[in-house]
């Protein structure tokens, strides 16, 4: 593609750089306390101590055509340098701007409120997003403590002209396109209700964050939409996913390198690739993964259920005290699945990643492949701890296939508790 040229549009805001100190939020983070305000935010019942920063009064144009980027801007940076609480409004209204960043850190004492009902659409010009950076993506959180993020309103990616461009499926060391939202260094943060459609690359990226919740959010794209993750998380601690309706073009939710204490609860799934985590070992020296739970989710018509999945690579790490639980999996293709020849099964390498302490705990529902437990374990680093626990799956793929419905593992330590079907390694 030959890309227009033209300058990127410069956004960056450095807030508060004398005096930092200054501009830390007051007192600890309480997530039931912020949930309340984030609903109240959306009910429009905030009390009258919350000064409100609406986009409209700052230039910005509900017409869909003007590109109100500046304005956003100017009206976070009002919001976000305003010394008492603050809510910046996205009211109801088509707005349409291009790559932004909203840079803290704030001087507000309690959570920036940031109450989005209108429909935001995203430039559709790649040459817009200069690719490869970390100030590449849509709308990008940055280095803010206290933030809620509420509302019913519409995020459009306009990614359906930019998928055939994304070459991730075919390269380990791609150029990803831009996620609709990145969150980096971003602290006691509440996102809830928002919607999320067609980004050009993923949804929603979470890395080096610390005490963070996605709510009741639902992300959406075509089935067939390359790399378009619903929720991608990194280098981050204490994430809790819950209440969430994600149907995309890849992993519904993926967790890789350095995640700590991360929860998935009640997320309908599909269709997509499923809950992955990984990949793992992709790069030098990753952090250990975890803490991970999965838990009373569905899935649908996706290519895998639940996957842990490491490149061959001599990047050593850990993947440990890995749950899931209470799960469904409707038509799903591969429903439990551990990967560690993920990206390149001709190499002679083996995964340095270690996997150990993995529950598959109270799994049912239907599979459409006959392999419906696969065990792909590194030679030097066998998985360990692997427990399957109440597994009830059947098989609902062509009647014509005359292999047995069965499970198969490779340098992997099982052990059985409960119903097994299909039936245990052998």
């Amino acid at each position: 593609m030959a890309f227009v040229t033209k300058a990127r549009i410069s956004l960056i805001l450095l807030l508060c750089l004398v005096d930092r100190n200054g501009c830390e939020r007051t007192g600890p983070f309480n997530p039931a306390e912020a949930l309340v305000k984030a609903k109240n935010a959306a009910d429009g019942k905030l009390g009258p101590d919350v000064k409100t920063f609406n986009v409209l009064d700052y230039g910005a144009k509900a017409n869909g055509k003007t590109d109100s980027s500046i304005n956003f801007i100017r009206t976070f940076k009002a919001a976000c340098n305003f010394r008492g609480n603050a809510m910046m409004v996205i009211p109801k209204g088509d707005f349409l701007i291009g790559p932004i960043i909203f840079q803290g850190p704030c001087f507000n004492p309690s959570s920036l409120i940031i109450q989005a009902n209108g429909i935001v659409k995203a430039q559709a010009d790649l040459s817009y997003f200069t690719g490869g950076a970390d100030d590449t993506d849509w709308i990008t959180f940055q280095s803010i403590n206290g933030l809620i993020l509420s509302g019913t309103g519409t995020f459009h990616g306009q990614g359906a002209k930019a998928w055939k461009y994304n070459d991730c499926a075919h390269k380990s060391h791609c150029v990803r396109l831009a996620a609709n939202f990145k969150f980096n260094k971003v602290n006691d943060a509440i996102i809830n209700g928002i919607n999320s459609i067609d980004p050009k690359g993923f949804h929603i990226m979470v890395t080096v964050c610390q005490n963070f919740r996605l709510l009741n959010l639902k992300l959406q794209a075509p089935g067939n939409s390359p790399n378009t993750d619903g929720i991608h998380i990194s280098k981050s601690n204490v994430v809790k996913i819950a209440h969430c309706v994600i149907g995309t073009g890849d992993d519904c939710v993926s967790i890789i390198h350095g995640s700590i204490d991360i929860s998935v609860n009640k997320v309908i799934c599909g269709p997509g690739h499923g809950f992955s985590v990984g990949s793992l070992g992709h790069y030098d020296d990753e952090a250990d993964v975890n803490k991970i739970v999965v838990t009373n989710s569905s899935l649908t018509d996706t290519t895998n259920g639940v996957r842990i999945k490491t490149y061959k690579t001599d990047s050593p790490s850990k993947a440990s005290s890995i749950f899931f639980t209470d799960l469904v999996m409707n038509r799903v293709k591969n429903p439990i699945i551990i990967d560690q020849e993920y990206g390149n099964r001709r190499s002679t390498q083996t995964s340095k990643v270690s996997i150990s302490d993995v529950r598959f705990v109270n799994i049912k529902g239907t599979s459409i492949s006959k392999v419906a437990v696969q065990f792909l374990c590194s030679k030097s680093n066998p998985c360990e701890g692997i427990q399957m626990n109440n597994i009830d799956l059947q098989y609902v793929g062509p009647p014509r296939d005359q292999q047995p419905f069965e499970s198969n593992c490779t340098n992997a330590k099982v052990s059985y508790v409960g119903l097994q079907n299909p039936p245990p390694c052998r």
